[in-house]
This record gives structure tokens, sequence and C-alpha cells, in this order.
């Protein structure tokens, strides 16, 4: 027997940005859709739940809608809503849901935000932004997830998300700024150019820490120039590979 949305959620999808128009139907739930009773599972379980506390409406519909089985390899699909990172090649992972839903909510995402994104990964991350905000710029260093995100994001309809193959470190400057900027992979240090790549009042989420050490989630504020940083979870994520750094 299929189970049933929360009354709660069932309340909010219709809660998306009328710009998320640059979504197809393939990526809204279906009765066909097979994975519909997992990901229902997912968002009430491991987003809702007490202790997870995940209360955006607009990343809570999101999630909820995005065949988030069709962006990890097919050997993992079964394991696609699971409460687990999950390997998508490459010694890369597609996070966990909680953790996507978390720094997506943290992020504050505003409907006519530019975002940019670091470390597009299977393209996940950037399927949800796009339910939420105007665009999505995202960069991935390795070439081959690159297009494979660009191309499942295209399969699925997603027309306001832009994908780049190269250093995340070096952010998007034609782009920029941004009103919000999400990095999924950890450098030791905030990237310089990502931070002068952030528009005024915008807000950045990053893990920053060593790999195999202490990691933690710092959410960053820019107001009058002056950059607030707070740490709001211990994490662990891939370190941030690329050659480019800052000059010393």
């Amino acid at each position: 027997m299929r189970m049933a949305l929360t009354t709660r959620t069932l309340g909010i999808l219709g809660a998306l940005a009328p710009w998320a128009g640059g979504c197809s139907d393939s990526a809204r739930i279906t009765d066909a859709d097979t994975f519909a009773e997992a990901r229902n599972r997912m968002v009430r379980e491991q987003l809702e739940s007490v202790g997870r506390d995940i209360t955006h409406a607009g990343v809570l519909a999101a999630m909820a809608r995005i065949p988030r089985h069709e962006l990890v390899p097919e050997a993992f699909r079964a394991r696609a809503y699971a409460d687990t990172p999950l390997p998508i090649g490459y010694d890369q992972t597609i996070s966990q849901p909680f953790i996507v839903a978390f720094m997506t909510q943290a992020l504050d995402p505003q409907p006519t935000d530019r975002v940019l994104e670091v470390g597009t990964g299977s393209g996940y991350q950037a399927a949800v932004l796009a339910h939420l905000v105007q665009t999505v710029y995202t960069i991935e260093i390795v070439e081959p997830l690159a297009q494979r995100a660009r191309d499942d994001l295209a399969r699925l309809g997603y027309t306001n998300v832009f994908v780049r193959a190269g250093d995340g470190y070096q952010g998007w400057p034609e782009a920029a700024p941004f009103d919000a900027i999400i990095v999924t992979c950890a450098p030791d240090h905030i990237p310089a150019p990502l931070l002068a790549q952030l528009r005024d009042q915008g807000r950045l989420i990053i893990p920053v820490g060593s790999e195999g050490g202490n990691q933690n989630l710092i959410l960053l504020t820019k107001r009058d120039g002056a950059l607030h940083p707070q740490a709001i979870l211990p994490v662990r994520f891939v370190p941030m590979t690329g050659t480019a750094r800052d000059p010393r």
C-alpha cells in the first residue's frame, strides 16, 4: 500500500516558487513513481522528525518531489532515499538527505536569489535549489560528474540550472555577485574568491576543516562589507580539490 505524505507536507506541495516553472513535471510525484513511498518516508522520518526539525516549507516540498533515485548510480537506486550518503563515483558522494535539507534551510533561499553551488556532484543539491530560487550556477571539478549532472538535470527538466566543469575554489566571476553560495566539499579555509563574489547581505554556507579531521559547517553573512561567520554543525565532507589557491 502506498504510504501517504503527512498532512503538513501535503499542504506545502504547492508552496514552491512560481519561477520553479523551470522544473518540468518529471520532477514531481506521480502515482506511477515507484519510489514515491520511499521519498515520502524520507521527508517524514528524516526531515520532519523531532531532532531533525526541517521546517522550511519550500525545502520539504522540493525534496518530496525530486526523484533523487534518478541522480544516483543505478547500483544504489534502491538506497537513494536512505539516511546516508552514497558513492557516485570518482571518490565523490551524494550527501545524506538531511544534510542537503539542513544546508538549504540554513541558507534561507529566496525566490529572486542567484545562487552559486561549489561541488555539483550528482546534481541533487542543485535540483533542490532550483525549486526555490531564480537561478543556480553550479561548478564541479570532476568533468565526467559535471557532464553527467548536466545531462541528468536537463533530462529532468531543470532549465534554471547552469553547470560548469572547473575549479570551484575560484567561483564563477562573470556570473557574480551571488545572493547565496553553498559549498558541498570541504576546504581548510573559506576561499577568498567566493567571499569576493558574495553580494552584500548575502549568505554563504560551507564545511571547513581538514580531511580526516574536524570539520564544521560555517554559515557566513556579509553585511556592509563585514563578514559574520557562525559554526552551526560538525560535519564530514569530501575535501575540496584543485590547484589554484589564494596567494599567501
